[in-house]
């Protein structure tokens, strides 16, 4: 059970972060029948991903909130900045 307390407290963190983003962000981009666009899915899918990179980075909690919040109130502009200026460095994955 010590193996799993960090990866449970991360969880603990990404779960109602995940949901606010898939409700808040590109979910709310309507195609003109109403439904969700492609357009979309694909913001939602980069978001997503770029969330989920920021907590990967060997950062500052600090840091990581800035990311985090710029990602979430701007989703387009702030994937392009983040994947532009972030200086991401070596994620904790394991991949040398």
């Amino acid at each position: 059970m010590n193996k799993l307390a960090p990866h449970l407290n991360r969880l603990a963190v990404m779960a109602p972060m995940l949901a606010l983003t898939l409700t808040t962000t590109a979910c709310s981009r309507y195609s003109s029948s109403g439904g969700l666009s492609i357009f979309g899915f694909i913001i939602l899918a980069l978001d997503v991903l770029a969330l989920i990179d920021v907590f990967k980075q060997p950062w500052t909690t600090g840091k990581k909130i800035l990311w985090v919040a710029i990602i979430w109130f701007l989703p387009i502009l702030g994937l392009i900045l983040y994947y532009l200026i972030a200086g991401r460095g070596n994620s904790n994955t394991g991949v040398v």
